[in-house]
């Protein structure tokens, strides 16, 4: 994105934009590899597939509208566009991933891994 979407374009707007593309490569992810994946499982294969692109569309959608809401949010209460927004929202989505395992070593560690990609990518978008 850049400097100036964040300024005209509300942060819902972005959080769905981003649910529908993401979500719907996480839906397209699942169709490609849920046919392979199913020859493993004892279920009907079209059931597997149904349930895969179905699941990976939810989550990849569902993470990347908490990376975004969290991003727009946190980059309009601090009025800058760095890598510390990137940072924390990364933190909250990779939170969010790996709040399911109820393990704190995994909600830690996801929300570190995803936090330094995101703000990897943030400061060589911005550097």
């Amino acid at each position: 994105m850049e400097d100036h979407v964040f300024g005209v374009v509300p942060c819902s707007s972005l959080a769905v934009e981003s649910i529908i593309r993401v979500g719907t490569a996480g839906a397209i992810w699942g169709l490609c590899s849920s046919p392979y994946d199913a020859r493993f499982t004892g279920l009907a294969q079209a059931s597997f597939v149904a349930n895969s692109v179905g699941r990976f569309g939810f989550q990849c959608g569902l993470v990347a509208g908490i990376f975004s809401i969290t991003r727009c949010g946190i980059q309009k209460y601090r009025n800058q566009d760095d890598w510390v927004n990137g940072l924390i929202a990364g933190a909250v989505a990779g939170a969010a991933v790996a709040a399911r395992t109820r393990n704190w070593t995994q909600v830690i560690g996801m929300a570190c891994l995803v936090s330094a990609f995101s703000a990897a990518a943030d400061y060589s978008r911005t550097s």
